[in-house]
Formats: C-alpha cells, structure tokens, sequence
C-alpha cells in the first residue's frame, strides 16, 4: 500500500497492494488474519464523520473481507453493530468488536449460519433485541467455492452456495421487514460474476446473478414502506473467501492483475460506497447496482 493518506491525491493502480500474492491454502472459512498479505478493511485507514450516527446495522459476513469493511465503517459513522459470522470466525469477529468499542460504539457478536432457516430467523430476532431496532442490513455473507469441471460441483455444494449466497436473503428479508421504518436501508452483495461468470465459479455466478433480481424486485415492493435495497457488485477484491477455494491455488498469484487497474481491490475500498447507500445521501438510489471492480465494467 502507499504510505500516503488514502485520501490523498494518488494513482490508484498503487494505492494499495499490486504485486503478486503468495499461493495459500486455509480450509474453510478461514482467518483474514492468517492471510498474506493481510487485507485492509480500513482498521487504521478509514476515518469516519458521523454520517450514520445514531444508526443501527446488521452485518453479516462481518468478521473478515467486505463485510468487516462495512462493519469498520459503519461504526466510525457512528452506528451500533450487530455482526454476523460463522464460529470459526471467532478471533477475527473479536478483532473486529475491539476496533467498534474503541469507537465508542456497541456491538453484539451473532455467530451462526446463515444456511439455517431458523438461525436467519433468530439472527434478526437477537438484532433486534440486543441493538433495540435496526436500519441498515448490510448482507455480505457467501460461499464461493472454485470448480474446474460442472461434473465435479456436487449437489451439496450447489445447494449450500445457494443457501448462503441467496436463501439467507429471503429469510432475513421474511424476519426484518415488518420492523423497519421508512429510512431504513438494506444492501445486498452480488458480484462482476452475474455479468462476467467465471468458468469455474458457475454454482457461485449464479447465485450472484440471483442476487440482483432478488433485490431489484424487493426494492420495488418496499419502495411504498420507505425503504430502500441495493446491490454492490464487487470484482476482484482480496478476502478470505480467495484462499479457502474460493480461487483455484494455481491462479492465486495473479489475482486481480488482469482488471484495468492492473490490481485486486483491497475491502477498504467499499467502504465508502456502503456508508453512502446506508446514509440519507442516497435517498433517491433504490433498486440499482454498484460495480467496484477496477474497471471490468458490469455488462
């Protein structure tokens, strides 16, 4: 990365990490902790100026990658948190909960998978309870898992990918709706896969592609309760998700490097666009789609 203030005046093909990445292996879902390098979700390079305060947001996904990011954010914009992760996660969400107290803010630690109809249902009860309300659901929470030959994707991993990537988003959907209030805003996550799928991520590709006819039709049915939903499709972003098979190991070390910007993007790097679709800057924005992808266009 570059020694200098991310928001200073700099070449964005330098701004962050652009050299090659180390194969690496972790089992899934993996520690961002354990990563080389370690990615930066804005633990020391965001800064915050209460755009959210007062807020309260669910993140799921939010112990490592994007949605930590978001989390990290988000607290700095003075919102409580509420952080969804699976238990292996454990060290890397506590990481997390350290750097929203030392923001003054609360957060409520929610371990559990998102694949469970009944977790996702308990998950906004416990939200809810322990934050006393919610206005931004920031749904980052997937599975990705990298496979050469479609004979080879087994039932059981289509369905989980599904489960997690868009089931989670109906039942959370189903729980939360009924105590938002106008204002509120939720913000899923789809990918450049639902518009340039890979040829080895075809259960993930299509899931990601779910993901924007989902949220688009919701938009459109809460859009009469004043509540607004949008998708970020991220590119090539460095997370967790990369190392746990998420890539195939042989294409590990040049990922990212084939984006316009000749890099993979760093978590850090959507911050800024969830806390503008979370805050009231974005009050005229429902329904659409985000690329940050370091030039490959969504098409």
């Amino acid at each position: 990365m570059s020694s200098k203030d991310i928001h200073d005046m700099q070449d964005p093909r330098h701004q962050f990490y652009d050299g090659k990445y180390e194969k690496q292996q972790q089992e899934a879902p993996g520690l961002q902790s354990d990563m080389a390098p370690v990615p930066d979700s804005g633990e020391k390079s965001y800064k915050g100026c209460n755009r959210l305060a007062g807020r309260k947001a669910l993140v799921t996904g939010g112990d490592s990658g994007i949605g930590r990011a978001a989390a990290i954010a988000y607290a700095r914009e003075g919102a409580d948190i509420a952080l969804n992760y699976l238990p292996e996660e454990q060290s890397d969400a506590e990481e997390v909960a350290r750097l929203v107290e030392a923001e003054g803010r609360n957060i409520v630690l929610l371990p559990g998978d998102l694949s469970d109809e009944e977790f996702c249902k308990n998950l906004i009860h416990d939200a809810l309870e322990k934050l006393g309300g919610l206005d931004i659901l920031a749904l980052v929470a997937g599975k990705q898992v990298a496979t050469e030959d479609i004979q080879d994707i087994t039932t059981e991993q289509l369905v989980k990918t599904f489960e997690v990537n868009v089931f989670s988003l109906f039942w959370i959907a189903k729980a939360v709706l009924p105590h938002l209030k106008p204002g509120a805003s939720i913000i899923t996550c789809s990918s450049i896969q639902a518009y340039q799928p890979g040829k080895n991520l075809i259960d993930y590709a299509s899931t990601k592609a779910a993901i924007i006819a989902f949220s688009r039709a919701l938009a459109k049915q809460v859009a009469s309760k004043g509540i607004r939903v949008n998708v970020v499709a991220p590119g090539p972003v460095w997370t967790p998700l990369q190392v746990t098979g998420g890539q195939l190991q042989e294409h590990l070390p040049e990922f990212g490097q084939k984006t316009p910007l000749e890099r993979a993007g760093q978590p850090v790097e959507l911050s800024g666009l969830y806390v503008f679709l979370a805050s009231q800057e974005s009050s005229f924005i429902t329904a659409e789609v985000f690329g940050v992808t370091g030039g490959m266009h969504l098409a």
